[in-house]
């Protein structure tokens, strides 16, 4: 499994950036997970938008979803003009009714398949919505976000965790138990931690999440433009005990089972 970081920032990109967008590209498929401002453009550098197998939407806040608009007339031109092509799966939660709305009526683009209407599992006393596209399970748990939001569980040849936004919460730490990699926003330093306790987590929490579920790396994102990179990085470090990446534009990282990356070497005979 591979993640490619196309977008960051949160509620706004700095100059040439973009806000959350990620693609995962597992087994045969191509996913891209959350379709904030400026993603279309970035996912281009990568792959044509015509290869993507899903999108999958955390939660409808703007700086998540709003390139959905671009990519909409992107795959209905694709289709006008190619009979191959089929409307895109697109994943999103059916709330809030407005934009939900709004966006379920792209049947030209996108096969709208809401996180609510996905068969439920319980995990640990957990409610979890469930898919399958091709070779990756995805796993949507419900975080704690002012916006009906999911952070999820994405499995295939390693598995990756993905907190969206989300306040602190004890049963994301189960979710993301003993995960490879976590992708994990980290909105903010803690003196501004009051400012968003309603459903952010800030830098320092996002790195005890991720020490206190046993992950095997930790990436952080969802940054606030305006604040020094390396703040935000060092007080993740003091919550996770160990060094962290830092998401940004172009960043590519390999999720590769963590106890096979360090298991120690085999002796010599």
């Amino acid at each position: 499994m591979k993640l490619t970081v196309l977008g960051c920032w949160a509620p706004y990109p700095r100059a040439g950036g973009a806000c959350s967008g990620y693609l995962v590209q597992a087994g045969s498929r191509n996913i891209l997970l959350e379709c904030g401002n400026g993603v279309m453009s970035n996912l281009q550098k990568y792959i044509d938008f015509r290869s993507l197998d899903a999108v999958v939407i955390s939660h409808l806040h703007p700086d998540h979803y709003m390139d959905l608009f671009c990519l909409r007339h992107a795959v209905s031109g694709a289709m006008r003009t190619d009979g191959n092509l089929r409307p895109l799966s697109l994943y999103l939660p059916g709330e809030p009714e407005d934009t939900f709305g709004q966006i379920s009526r792209f049947t030209d683009a996108f096969d709208i398949r809401p996180v609510e209407s996905l068969p439920r599992v319980w995990q640990n006393g957990m409610e979890v919505f469930q898919t399958i596209i091709g070779d990756v399970r995805i796993s949507f748990i419900q975080a704690d976000h002012p916006l009906k939001t999911y952070s999820m569980v994405i499995a295939c040849e390693g598995r990756l965790f993905y907190s969206a936004d989300t306040k602190w919460s004890a049963h994301l730490v189960t979710a993301a138990e003993g995960v490879d990699l976590a992708l994990c926003e980290a909105s903010v330093a803690e003196q501004d931690r009051d400012y968003v306790s309603a459903g952010h987590l800030t830098a320092k929490q996002a790195g005890e999440l991720a020490r206190e579920a046993g992950v095997g790396q930790l990436v952080i994102t969802h940054f606030w433009p305006e604040y020094t990179l390396n703040i935000i990085i060092k007080e993740a470090e003091e919550g996770f005990g160990r060094a962290v990446t830092a998401a940004a534009e172009g960043l590519q990282i390999q999720v590769e089972p963590f106890a096979l990356l360090h298991a120690p070497s085999p002796k010599k005979v």
